[in-house]
């Protein structure tokens, strides 16, 4: 019996990843039953170290099958090749208890005759990048019944090391003084790489038998796994070929317009040092493609850049390269000589600036191409927004940038420096994806990523996956507040009652940390980060590890009103009132102990020392202050410089702040950070204010939620959005336009001020769909279809 799955998978043409709606095949044997296929290696191979290997299978077919179903995956990485066509890329992020593989129909890539699948697999041993867990280096690949099975993995398949590769760019942190963790660069020698080795025809004979490692154990099976498989949950990482365009300093060469559009070839001087800075325009997260030829022995260095710097170190406009150098990541690709060798380094870059460093020897060098393959989680956007402001349209779409490469196999944080998924960030992402493309694919994987991070304490990790362990309390929280909008945004229960258990540890952690005389939050142990800058170096907040933070305290309090919905949701009423009182008890005593009347302040810490944005946002939140307080201390926040500011990841929850202080009007005046990032030249939003470590940061493109959700106001009122509250803040913008997903269809609305404080009101619902519009003091009930007047 075969079980499908209906998902955008990603088909190929060409080369090139195109998204495609299929169903995707399992024989469910598979999912409850050892599989047939066993993990091999390279019986070379030293397991846990630094290696790439090439596995080849080949096979006869009297015909053409309809059909040719295979699961496949690999430690740590592979690239599978039909017949010397690239189709599929992975595994998906996971951890050994869930490592997932690809399912994919390679019919349409076998022929009649002799076939041939090759795939390269790496291990980048104690390198790899901090978001890849590894057990050992190893390949999978199974086929889904006895028509597949001759494509199984086992001793039949021949392995060889490829030694033309060496690691490379290992002191990207020293060089760049940030924290980087993506994993080193390559060094390719072309006169060592087996060239064609992925193609039908080649010459494997003295290739060695690959070694048999372990029979693979779906979840839930086994006695003794290494790796405990799981299907992929998203579809394959779409791929678009792109150019760069500019050449900003052409290394004393002429450069024809046609090298940027891959119609002209670019010939290097024999014996020559020279170095060329290409500008794609705009930051991208892509596989960079270089084909050469001829130019023995020349060396190509590959360096990527968000930006450049000064010789202060800063980087300033981003459009500016005068007096500017090029530092980050790099690779190098040392040719043999030979025609039309195309260089691509084995894991994505991200850049906006690309700069070759070019040593030729005693022949010329041609470079037949350079493009860039862009790569990312296929997100398809389905919401519109435009204004009587037109700039905002610039914001959206380069927001719409940032959230793009932002998301493959998991939300990055930055795709450049870390490409790792936190809570905090993925909170956001999540919301962005909802709203602009209603894809719940990625939030539901990552929800379920933390889940699976969780530790003996009842904490989730604060990123995950991660090789290296880091707890962030406050991100648990905002693991639980991600539970909390996919309930109230998407219609699976069962999704989410399952998380009831990890939810009750995560409250019980904090509740065990509660001080019996103050009752607020005591001290607190791991990494409590709230904000950037207006903390200490680590953004922690006041209070976190000698007790009574006001910041964490109300943060908690506002989550255990969100725990208490969700537990009352699924009649489990005993526990959401236990919960509804503590939130009671903790917020009362915070704001006794920390709210400065004379102020009109929420206190970072009882002593009253400091005062922040922050602890006034999560007084409002949780509502520790009633709706005259939330009001003066909101005013009190947006012009009192004196106090902690919130830098672009808090901004979102200010907002939200806003929302509740029934000023989000504001929201519309307090978009000038974005506006800056723009004058710099930045076309992915940065991840705090100058100087910025990461051009592309995704909690920074809450716009693309906020002009939405805020300026047009559309939010669920009821779990599984089954009711809509649509609510305007148009500040001093005199028309508004959306369109935005919804479980059931599409939302669209219109709105535009006219004379005598008239609001014309256009809006079309799904059918099913019911609730009510609010424009200052007016309420009206709304339906579904369309309906037009004045308000």
């Amino acid at each position: 019996m075969r079980i499908k799955l209906l998902f955008t998978m990603s088909m190929v043409f060409s080369g090139i990843f195109l998204g495609k709606t299929q169903e995707v095949v399992i024989n469910k044997q598979l999912l409850n039953r050892a599989w047939s296929a066993s993990w091999v290696t390279s019986p070379d191979a030293k397991q846990r170290e630094y290696g790439i290997y090439h596995f080849r299978k080949t096979f006869n077919l009297s015909h053409p099958p309809a059909k040719f179903w295979i699961h496949v995956t690999a430690d740590n990485r592979y690239r599978l090749f039909v017949n010397g066509s690239p189709v599929c890329a992975g595994p998906a992020r996971g951890d050994l208890f869930n490592w997932f593989y690809e399912s994919i129909d390679i019919a349409p890539y076998l022929r009649e005759g002799e076939n041939t699948l090759a795939a390269q697999v790496w291990n980048m041993g104690d390198l790899a990048p901090v978001g890849q867990i590894s057990n050992q280096t190893g390949f999978l690949l199974q086929g889904d019944t006895r028509e597949e099975k001759i494509a199984d993995t086992d001793p039949s398949w021949k392995v060889v090391q490829n030694m033309a590769y060496q690691p490379c760019a290992l002191d990207n942190m020293e060089r760049l003084k940030a924290y980087m963790v993506v994993g080193p660069g390559d060094a390719v020698e072309g006169k060592l790489y087996l060239w064609n080795w992925e193609k039908a025809g080649f010459d494997d004979h003295l290739w060695k038998n690959a070694k048999v490692i372990c029979k693979p154990q779906p979840v839930g099976y086994g006695t003794d796994n290494l790796w405990t498989l799981a299907p992929r949950s998203i579809p394959l990482l779409e791929e678009k070929r792109i150019f760069f365009s500019a050449v900003r300093k052409d290394g004393g060469l002429k450069i024809d317009p046609g090298f940027l559009t891959g119609k002209e070839t670019l010939a290097i001087p024999a014996n020559r040092r020279l170095s060329i800075l290409l500008d794609q325009s705009y930051h991208t997260v892509a596989y960079p493609e270089l084909v050469l030829s001829k130019g023995k022995g020349a060396e190509v260095k590959m360096t990527y850049a968000e930006a450049l710097f000064d010789s202060a170190g800063n980087k300033g406009n981003r459009n500016e390269t005068e007096g500017k150098k090029i530092k980050g990541n790099y690779d190098v690709f040392v040719t043999d000589g030979g025609e039309n060798r195309t260089f691509r380094p084995l894991w994505i870059r991200a850049y906006r600036y690309v700069q070759l460093d070019i040593t030729t020897q005693d022949r010329p060098l041609i470079i037949e191409g350079l493009r860039g393959i862009q790569t990312g989680y296929p997100l398809d956007l389905k919401a519109t927004f435009s204004s009587s402001d037109a700039s905002l349209e610039d914001i959206w779409k380069v927001g719409w940038r940032t959230a793009q490469n932002c998301a493959g196999e998991a939300y990055y944080d930055t795709p450049y420096y870390e490409q790792l998924q936190y809570t905090g960030d993925s909170r956001i992402q999540a919301l962005i994806s909802l709203y602009t493309t209603g894809d719940d694919r990625l939030m539901r994987k990552s929800i379920l990523d933390f889940y699976h991070s969780r530790t003996p304490e009842g904490l989730t990790q604060g990123r995950y996956p991660s090789n290296r362990l880091q707890i962030i309390p406050t991100f648990s929280l905002f693991w639980v507040s991600m539970v909390h909008d996919y309930w109230m945004h998407k219609r699976d229960e069962e999704f989410v009652k399952q998380f009831l258990p990890a939810i009750h540890e995560v409250m019980t952690w904090y509740e065990n940390r509660i001080d019996q005389r103050m009752k607020m939050l005591g001290p607190l142990t791991w990494w409590n980060f709230i904000d950037w800058d207006n903390f200490n170096d680590w953004g922690t907040a006041p209070g976190a590890e000698t007790g009574n933070s006001a910041i964490i305290s109300l943060q908690y309090a506002y989550t255990l009103r969100q725990a208490a919905d969700l537990f009352a949701h699924f009649e489990q009423e005993d526990m959401a009132d236990r919960y509804r009182e503590l939130a009671k008890k903790v917020c009362n005593h915070t704001y006794l102990r920390c709210y400065d009347e004379d102020k009109q302040l929420m206190a970072d810490t009882p002593e009253k020392t400091s005062y922040s944005q922050h602890a006034g946002i999560w007084a409002i939140l949780s509502d520790a202050v009633n709706a005259k307080e939330a009001s003066d201390m909101m005013k009190k926040m947006l012009e009192d410089k004196s106090i902690g500011q919130v830098t672009f990841f808090y901004r979102f929850y200010l907002t939200q702040a806003m929302k509740k202080a029934g000023m989000a009007d504001q929201y519309y005046k307090e978009l000038t950070p974005w506006r800056e990032m723009l004058k710099m030249g930045l076309t992915t939003f940065a991840e705090k204010p100058e100087p910025t470590r990461s051009d592309c940061h995704a909690w920074s493109a809450s716009p693309n939620y906020d002009f939405l959700a805020t300026i047009c106001g559309i939010m669920p009122d009821a779990p599984g959005f089954r009711k809509v509250l649509i609510r305007p803040a148009m500040g001093n913008l005199d028309e508004v336009r959306c369109t935005m997903p919804h479980p059931s269809g599409e939302i669209v609305v219109w709105f535009k001020k006219k004379p005598n404080d008239v609001l014309g009101v256009d809006i079309t619902l799904p059918l099913p769909l019911s609730g009510e519009l609010i424009w200052k003091d007016k309420t009206v009930r709304i339906h579904g279809g369309k309906q037009k007047f004045d308000l």
